[in-house]
């Protein structure tokens, strides 16, 4: 507060504010949320006294009838302050005569509003007698409506045609534009109602009655006195408080404020908008459109509680004590010591001396807007070593999208202030969350979903995966079959982590680990996917882009993983020897894979991370989230069969997968490994796969590329969206199962010791002398 007044953006003024007669306290802009309300919308006669004057300027004025201006208003109870109707100086007016609910009248209004106001009063019969620019109607004097005084005509340009009648009551009590037009014609303000919205005794006719329940009165009177033009009810936005959800007034009060426009306080901001990263960045644009309407900011607040505004002023010309500076340092020093309570206990005596005869002691506290806005400097500054002073800002602000008009506003207006300087590198904003249908949740509506149950009934993690598969940049739906399907997909993740983890029970990191040149393609491939994807989901942690991180990591188990690599190397797994290199390449590859994967979903998944850390092999001394990136640098080049290869090769095993379960279907086959493939006109990248190892990749007993026999009738052609073309037939196979891989071979037997196994298997037993694998 000190510093803000030290460099001259903190100054005391009388305008109409935001109140609230329920706090009987003033409001800032940011307070403030709207909300539909029915109000009385009335059309109101001001008699105009002097006919001749208005006669004179307008050069022809026919027709009989009393003359009047009308305004229109959905505030009758602001008519007690009217000090003037303004309009437009450039707009065109009509004199209208015509038979009103009093008689034959001329009325006076905007020609652009003339027929809808006259479809409103129910006339269908009218006549314009006159015409005039409304700069010259001013100064006209028009009789006030219930109180024996006259009111001038005055010239606004904020008058428009949108609704009304183009002439508008003016009361500077109870509008900003109302004050500034007012403040133009010297005008002052009557206060005629006090803090709690009672008017005051001196407002005569509707003195004690309140603000909010004294509309019928006022409509009674006008009535009464022939000066209710026309009444209906209007259904529209007004203010409410944040808080209370009361209705809010605008009433001239004196306050403190931090001007917008003096220092470029509002210019400076603007700037240093284009200085921050908004995520999403539709909050650069939301911001910059809030502070472009947003008003000299109102921090003064008319309340028992909170951290008072430790000025004195002088009892007679209200200026703040010349010692302001110094006196708030003492304040401060007194307040740090005893408490909050030391201002209120607090003898000015004993601060001020003899000038304590002459200042008085401000009561207002400050806006708690103020409060959390100034964190960049009363908490982070001191706690997080923040020092904008050095241009050394937060990294990040986070929090909901109405902060948008509250704390992100705030603080960025006292940093500019204070420091110049925007008080953070990045805001990230998000959405709130709703039910399935999108609705506000509420205890009456029955969908509230609290998450104390969730984490009873699935877990944190489940919790923690919803928010973090939820794109945060608009509203966040939860319900109980939402959650169902994060649960599910939680599954996927778990049992691909608890896979890799089982096939890694006997293998020893230091010992077994296979030299990437030295692994098998297949293995080196997955690795190779795992680095780009790494590239990938660190990138998204940096933009914070939690529900893409998501996307990844889940169709990596799924898809990647458990529908094809994983399904492939099952055989290698369980079939070869234990020490075996194709083996340990495996093994080593899931390692791999494991530790990056587990890195990868700590921040979310955190209690699943953490208990998949302690059971990976090899050295844990500290938990995982202290553990940086895991490096996989020496896969960063593709290996000799390609990832396009392997994404072609990937695809014929899909189509053959479509095949096997056609065949399944028709009861031809069981599993996968009772068929051959044969494939003919085979694309480049499957001649890639030597060593018949691309029966390994299909998961079929046998699989053969042909290159110059004949297509057979019954071979499915397939086009795929590389533009290759082949033929692909599958069969069951005519030889014996080994009862070992369960493959169907030709070499079943062939090893007397072993009559039920084939060749392979009998080379995998232990003393064999093993298999190697190269691709598959």
């Amino acid at each position: 507060l000190g510093k803000l007044y030290a460099k001259g953006h903190i100054a005391r003024g009388f305008k109409p504010v935001y109140w609230n007669v329920v706090d009987a306290s003033a409001l800032a802009e940011t307070e403030v949320e709207y909300h539909e309300k029915t109000s009385p919308a009335i059309d109101v006669r001001f008699s105009i006294v002097d006919e001749g004057t208005l006669e004179e300027r307008l050069g022809t004025l026919t027709g009989r009838g009393p003359l009047s201006v009308a305004i229109w208003t959905t505030t009758p109870w602001t008519l007690p302050a009217n000090q003037a109707v303004c309009v437009n100086p450039e707009l065109d007016y009509v004199v209208a005569e015509f038979e009103g609910n009093c008689g034959r009248e001329r009325v006076l209004l905007a020609e652009a509003l003339l027929e809808t106001c006259m479809q409103r009063y129910g006339v269908e019969d009218y006549a314009v007698v006159g015409r005039a620019k409304g700069k010259q109607l001013e100064h006209l004097h028009l009789q006030h409506p219930f109180y024996d005084k006259t009111v001038p005509v005055i010239l606004g340009g904020h008058v428009t045609v949108e609704a009304g009648t183009g002439a508008v009551h003016t009361a500077p009590d109870h509008g900003v534009e109302d004050f500034e037009v007012g403040k133009a014609y010297a005008m002052g303000t009557l206060n005629l109602v006090d803090d709690h919205g009672i008017f005051k005794d001196h407002t005569g006719l509707f003195a004690g009655n309140h603000v909010f329940k004294v509309d019928q009165k006022i409509i009674d009177a006008l009535t009464e006195r022939g000066k209710l033009l026309h009444g209906t009810d209007l259904h529209h936005s007004l203010p409410h408080c944040w808080r209370t959800k009361v209705p809010l007034i605008y009433r001239a009060t004196p306050q403190w404020f931090i001007s917008m426009h003096a220092k470029d306080l509002l210019k400076t901001a603007n700037e240093q908008i284009e200085q921050v990263q908004w995520i999403p960045e539709w909050g650069k644009a939301r911001i910059t459109a809030m502070l472009a309407s947003s008003p000299d900011w109102c921090i003064s607040r008319q309340r028992t509680w909170g951290v008072p505004i430790a000025f004195f002023i002088h009892k007679t010309t209200e200026e703040p004590h010349p010692d302001t500076m110094q006196l708030i340092e003492q304040v401060a020093q007194k307040i740090e010591r005893q408490g909050m309570d030391a201002w209120y206990e607090l003898d000015a005596k004993k601060l001020l001396g003899d000038d304590s005869e002459s200042y008085r002691k401000v009561t207002d506290t400050l806006d708690v807007w103020f409060d959390s806005g100034v964190t960049h400097y009363a908490v982070a500054q001191k706690r997080l070593g923040i020092d904008l002073e050095n241009e050394k800002r937060a990294s990040l602000y986070l929090e909901g999208s109405d902060q948008h008009r509250g704390w992100f506003q705030s603080s960025l207006k006292t940093a500019v202030a204070m420091h110049g300087i925007a008080p953070y590198e990045q805001v990230l904003t998000h959405g709130f969350t709703v039910d399935a249908e999108g609705k506000k949740m509420s205890k009456s509506l029955g969908n509230v979903v609290t998450p104390q149950k969730i984490c009873n009934a699935l877990g944190a993690d489940i919790l923690r995966l919803w928010v973090a598969a939820t794109d945060y940049g608009a509203e966040l739906n939860v319900s109980d079959e939402i959650l169902s399907r994060t649960s599910d997909a939680y599954r996927r993740i778990r049992n691909t982590t608890r896979y890799l983890l089982s096939n890694l029970n006997d293998f020893d990191p230091v010992h077994d680990r296979v030299q990437a040149r030295d692994m098998v393609a297949l293995d080196y491939w997955i690795v190779y996917k795992t680095r780009q994807l790494q590239h990938q989901i660190i990138d998204y942690y940096e933009r914070y882009q939690f529900h893409r991180i998501y996307t990844l990591v889940h169709n990596f188990c799924v898809l990647e993983l458990g529908s094809d690599y994983l399904d492939i190397v099952k055989d290698r797994q369980y079939t070869m020897q234990t020490d075996s290199l194709a083996r340990r390449s495996a093994q080593t590859a899931m390692f791999h894979i494991a530790e990056a994967l587990v890195r990868w979903i700590a921040p979310i998944l955190s209690f699943t991370a953490e208990e998949a850390w302690r059971q990976l092999p090899g050295a844990r001394k500290d938990p995982v989230f202290v553990q940086t990136w895991y490096g996989l640098d020496e896969f960063s080049t593709p290996g000799e069969v390609t990832d396009a290869d392997w994404q072609g090769i990937l695809e014929v095993r899909k189509h053959i997968g479509k095949q096997l379960e056609t065949l399944r279907n028709e009861k031809v086959i069981g599993s996968s490994l009772d068929a051959e493939v044969d494939i003919w006109g085979a694309p480049d990248c499957l001649y890639k796969i030597k060593n018949d190892e691309l029966r390994f990749v299909f998961i079929t007993s046998s699989a053969r590329l042909i290159r110059d026999e004949e297509v057979p009738e019954t071979a499915t052609r397939i086009s795929d969206a590389h533009g290759n073309e082949y033929f692909i037939q599958l069969q069951k196979s005519p030889h014996p199962k080994c009862i070992r891989c369960w493959h169907y071979r030709e070499d079943v037997g062939q090893d007397a010791k072993h009559p039920e196994i084939c060749a392979r298997c009998a080379s995998n037993l232990p003393g064999g002398t093993g298999e190697s694998r190269f691709y598959a």
